[in-house]
């Protein structure tokens, strides 16, 4: 009813405009949020009647762009056809709304006004005056933005998460500095039965995937996890991933890598932002709203969206490849949509096979269109990082690696310290480990994932990587397309929260770099700040010598627990004395087991 209701009082409006020669002026901008600095505003207009099927076409024919202005300061945020305006609820496929969100940086009274143009593939024209005006009700208006009040994990209280030009994203009110810890699993984390048009358009067949019949996630497991006060749509839908994420935060993980594109060949086939899986240039209004009420519950938990706009199998699927009208409407609508979330990463691809050329168009392209700057990295094949990454060494457009490796320390130092000669730092994140039938196995199956922590986890960070996500191999339960329980890999949150935690509580590790040669021991990783302060992971236990160069300085030495966590713990030395290598003695138990030494200037 409540749709029917505003595609009258457009049509009442429609009927106005031909009579008077311009929409009524009585109807204000619905501006809607906290009106609080770091918290969305949301703005919907009223303008023409249509509906996703229509011509022209809402999301190509018409362009909606909406400038943002304070003193000198200003955005211009893209916008998008948003059905009757409440479709997550209603399911409506037509209406007259049209939305924008916008993220303010700054407290005080802020101005927009909105430009609504229509043309063939005008949402693809750059040029602000190509096109025909269309008239809104009202275009334009203030409001005005006071402090954030929200502390603890909740981004809002953080700012965008920004690549500053160094090894680590940093949030722009705090200043804090971000370690990755989350999910690589499932990739069709958003192939999920209770949005709307979702569904499995094929068998899980081809080799090298987890196998079976037609599936989507429910999330059962984790319906208890959802809380009084949490979102749902249409009442009752929504709890069981609502549920994991909340299970997923509550183990201080921060991040988690989906594909909002698995069909044409990908794994899955059973996620689209389309109305159907064969059209490219019609978006689902509700389902695509579904998806933003689960990403601003994500940003109130503190988890970042980690978006693989495509992956191997279909990365030629639009337009062949190339930056054309598919593609180009694809990235404006992520973006339209999405970009107002306070922490994500747009990733060109998973295992991504389009060529250099191809890659530096994408970059640039959504660099232009997202106002706020989000990252952006690519994820690839292990054997192609030569000849994938090497040519993006210093691009400006390019923010960084996402690894695919089992050769974990090793990468990670070599492609941060190419992009340090390159003159572009880039932040290096490990996004999966192999090999793909095993990833993360399940606890039940490897308890301690002794592998995983030493080579992939504590390998990774001691290189002064950016942080990780956990893939889930195919061979196991709960893999990456199947997944439906993150507690299946209950320890491997705890673990990876214990390696955050050191790097955090008790390193300035921003100012430390990877100083292997600086130890004796040969299989061991040494992160430093020479001179000041020192951590080892000695992944076999037992000792080592460290070089302490030519300082005559009296050093401390705790270990610390990568299997248990908690506090710092004194071994058989309590101190150690320069210049030269010196001995830094033994943990203070189980000295066969994996340790970390920290060792700081007195």
């Amino acid at each position: 009813m409540r749709h029917h209701k505003s595609v009258l009082l457009c049509a009442i409006g429609l009927v106005l405009a031909a009579v008077c020669g311009s929409y009524g002026a009585t109807q204000e901008a619905d501006i809607r949020g906290e009106l609080k600095k770091w918290h969305a505003v949301t703005i919907t207009f009223t303008g023409p009647t249509t509906g996703e099927e229509a011509e022209p076409n809402p999301f190509l024919d018409y362009r909606l762009n909406v400038t943002f202005t304070k003193g000198k300061k200003q955005y211009v945020v893209p916008g998008y056809y948003a059905a009757d305006g409440d479709a997550a609820k209603t399911s409506a496929d037509s209406g007259n709304k049209w939305r924008v969100h916008f993220v303010p940086d700054e407290e005080g009274e802020w101005s927009f006004k909105a430009s609504l143009r229509t043309g063939p593939d005008i949402a693809l024209n750059s040029n602000p005056e190509a096109g025909k005006s269309v008239t809104f009700f009202v275009a334009n208006g203030t409001f005005t933005i006071g402090p954030t009040d929200k502390k603890g994990r909740d981004l809002r209280g953080k700012g965008f998460l920004k690549y500053v030009g160094k090894r680590y994203l940093r949030f722009a009110e705090t200043g804090e500095y971000f370690l990755k810890g989350g999910a690589d699993s499932p990739e069709n984390f958003l192939a999920y039965a209770d949005f709307d048009g979702t569904y499995d358009t094929a068998e899980l067949k081809r080799k090298g995937e987890a196998a079976g019949a037609k599936f989507l996630h429910r999330y059962e497991p984790h319906v208890h996890d959802w809380k009084a006060g949490d979102p749902t749509w249409k009442k009752v839908k929504g709890k069981g991933m609502i549920g994991a994420l909340n299970y997923l935060a509550s183990k201080n993980m921060n991040s988690v890598y989906f594909i909002p594109y698995n069909i044409d060949g990908g794994d899955g086939k059973d996620v689209w932002p389309w109305t159907d899986p064969k059209e490219k240039y019609r978006y689902d209004c509700s389902k695509l709203d579904q998806w933003e009420i689960v990403f601003s519950h994500m940003d109130k938990l503190g988890l970042m969206l980690h978006i693989i706009q495509q992956e191997t199998e279909n990365d030629q699927g639009l337009d062949g490849g190339e930056l054309g009208r598919q593609r180009k409407l694809y990235y404006r609508e992520l973006i339209a949509r999405f970009a107002h979330h306070l922490a994500l990463v747009w990733n060109l691809g998973e295992e991504n096979t389009n060529t250099t050329s191809q890659r530096k168009a994408f970059c640039r392209y959504i660099k232009e269109l997202d106002p706020y700057d989000h990252p952006v990295v690519m994820h690839t094949y292990p054997g192609k990082y030569e000849e994938f990454y090497s040519p993006l060494l210093g691009y400006e457009y390019f923010d960084g690696p996402s690894l695919q490796t089992n050769d974990t320390h090793k990468q990670t130092v070599k492609w941060i310290d190419r992009s340090v000669t390159a003159g572009r730092k880039w932040f290096v994140s490990l996004d999966e480990i192999g090999p793909a039938h095993t990833g993360v196995k399940p606890d039940k199956d490897d308890y301690w994932h002794d592998e995983v922590r030493k080579k992939h986890l504590w390998g990774h960070l001691m290189a002064g990587g950016a942080g990780v996500e956990w893939y889930f191999g195919y061979k196991f339960a709960h893999n990456d397309l199947n997944c439906e329980d993150w507690r299946s890999r209950e320890h491997m949150w705890e673990l990876t929260d214990y390696a955050l935690e050191f790097f955090h509580e008790h390193l300035p590790f921003t100012e430390m770099s990877h100083h292997d040669k600086l130890t004796s021991a040969k299989d061991d990783y040494c992160f430093a700040r020479p001179g000041e302060i020192y951590a080892v992971y000695l992944p076999s236990g037992g000792t080592t010598n460290i070089d302490l160069g030519s300082r005559s300085a009296t050093f401390t030495v705790q270990w610390y627990n990568p299997r248990s966590g908690g506090s710092l713990k004194t071994g058989t030395i309590r101190t150690i004395r320069g210049p030269g290598s010196v001995v830094i003695g033994h943990p203070p138990q189980e000295n066969d087991k994996d340790w970390v030494v920290l060792i700081k200037l007195k």
